[in-house]
């Protein structure tokens, strides 16, 4: 299973949270969010996927960031469209939606094969999850190829739930803000733990 933690910035966090059990590292390029990464932080990730979130950006910001910061994987968390999705042709793309109900799933039909994997995260007045749950048995109705990521709301207390949900599709989480001491900044014991508890259970 992939373990992404998204909302990175401060550099010593990074580091410490490199050296855990993670595979992905997610750094925020949406300025309206209380984790956006303004500059380039003192250390980025040497060993796992640099992971790039964009909502609405226009392709030269992206293209800026992915040469800047040195992404492995772009997630687009807006209203990309399928060709906007097709278009990075020398990094991985996720793009993220919004899931309350089955009928959510529908507009992923229009991704598949312009995405390389998907994110459900949780559908709220926010452009994120708001750090809620969806009901993930709804996920049961997705029957698409892309492989895809469970976000939404999983903290400390989801290792037990996380490690039973089943899906031939799903192939990871990403874990945020319930592992912060403050936005932007990840209680490393928190997540270390977490982790244990996971793959103990696998």
């Amino acid at each position: 299973m992939i373990i992404k933690v998204c909302g990175m910035r401060d550099g010593r966090n990074i580091r410490e949270a490199e050296q855990l059990a993670i595979h992905w590292m997610g750094f925020i390029f949406w300025p309206k969010s209380s984790r956006f990464v303004a500059s380039v932080p003192d250390y980025l990730p040497r060993h796992i996927s640099r992971v790039g979130v964009f909502v609405d950006a226009s392709q030269e910001d992206v293209a800026r960031h992915i040469e800047d910061y040195r992404l492995d994987i772009v997630q687009l968390h807006g209203h990309e469209s399928p060709s906007f999705c097709a278009s990075f042709r020398h990094v991985k793309v996720m793009k993220a939606f919004n899931i309350a109900t089955a009928g959510d799933l529908l507009q992923t039909r229009a991704y598949e094969g312009s995405a390389d994997y998907f994110l459900f995260d949780t559908k709220g007045k926010a452009v994120g999850g708001n750090g809620e749950k969806f009901d993930w048995s709804v996920l049961s109705a997705y029957n698409g190829q892309t492989p895809f990521l469970l976000s939404g709301g999983i903290g400390p207390d989801d290792a037990a739930r996380v490690s039973a949900f089943r899906h031939p599709q799903c192939i990871g989480i990403d874990l945020n803000s319930r592992f912060e001491t403050v936005p932007g900044l990840k209680d490393i014991k928190r997540l270390n733990t977490f982790i244990h508890q996971l793959n103990s259970n696998e």
